[in-house]
């Protein structure tokens, strides 16, 4: 069916080519033996730093632009996680971070969310990874959409499955095509606290974004709403082991309630001593 149909108490609308092609690729990931970790950290720290930046500029600094910034940084310290089987003997540790992420635009009236990577996020300031990802959201993608339409659905799974074996021999052409690491918000579309399992991942890694609650706890001494932000970490067990992704999730966790990167990129060197209390960051986006 190629146009909408609308009845008395349902519609009929078109199956995206591109979704029925994401959904055969990742039919072929489902194997891998992810384990998943549920954590939460505090950002209110950070939250607040971009509201003062907001207030102060009117310009909005991207939320997911420091998320992915401070998850490239704890890559880069621990590559262990962002290992790619080489056949069944050896492991490739990749230098640069790619960061598989998605990124929404509208087409025609519709909304449409596309894969983008982040190419060598380790390299990049928070500021950069932002632009980039503006750019990105900005950009024409209906050659993207199209692309689809030169391979017959039936072909689907078997050239997703002829991807995944390549991949096995050739980890430069997987990093290039799923990037290294992956990162996916479900809690920009809702409020709250609360986390997201994904079902199956192209990379060994998968940190996925879920939403923000709040929380009283002592600091100082004083009790104090913080907010706090549920994430999940999910690894590939065949790739990488638990000592390795405990030491890099306690990574990830410092240098997001540290704020990592926003001193410099937003021109205030005073970050420590912004005030942590919830106050000054309620509704902050």
């Amino acid at each position: 069916m190629t146009m909408q149909q609308q009845y008395a108490d349902y519609q009929v609308v078109p199956y995206p080519r591109y979704q029925r092609f994401a959904a055969a690729a990742y039919q072929t990931v489902r194997h891998k033996q992810m384990i998943h970790g549920l954590f939460e950290v505090d950002v209110t720290r950070a939250r607040t730093a971009l509201r003062e930046y907001k207030a102060r500029t009117g310009e909005t600094l991207s939320f997911t632009a420091f998320l992915a910034a401070c998850l490239a940084k704890a890559v880069d310290e621990h590559k262990a996680v962002q290992a790619f089987r080489k056949g069944g003997k050896r492991l490739v540790l990749f230098e640069d971070v790619d960061i598989s992420t998605r990124v929404e635009h509208e087409v025609a009236g519709k909304k449409y969310v596309v894969p983008y990577i982040i190419r060598a996020a380790n390299r990049k300031s928070v500021r950069e990874i932002h632009n980039e990802i503006r750019a990105a959201q900005a950009a024409d993608v209906r050659h993207a959409l199209t692309r689809f339409q030169l391979l017959p659905v039936a072909l689907y799974r078997p050239f997703a499955l002829a991807i995944v074996a390549l991949g096995r021999m050739r980890p430069h052409l997987w990093k290039s095509l799923m990037g290294t690491v992956g990162l996916t918000s479900v809690g920009m579309f809702g409020s709250g606290a609360g986390w997201g399992i994904p079902a199956s991942s192209p990379t060994a890694l998968m940190l996925t974004v879920g939403g923000i609650g709040e929380k009283q706890t002592m600091v100082d001494g004083r009790p104090l709403v913080r907010e706090y932000l549920s994430l999940t970490m999910s690894v590939d067990h065949d790739l990488v082991d638990g000592a390795p992704a405990a030491r890099f999730t306690q990574r990830l966790k410092e240098l997001i309630e540290s704020g990592y990167g926003l001193d410099l990129d937003l021109g205030s060197p005073t970050i420590d001593k912004i005030e942590p209390s919830l106050a000054a960051v309620r509704g902050a986006s």
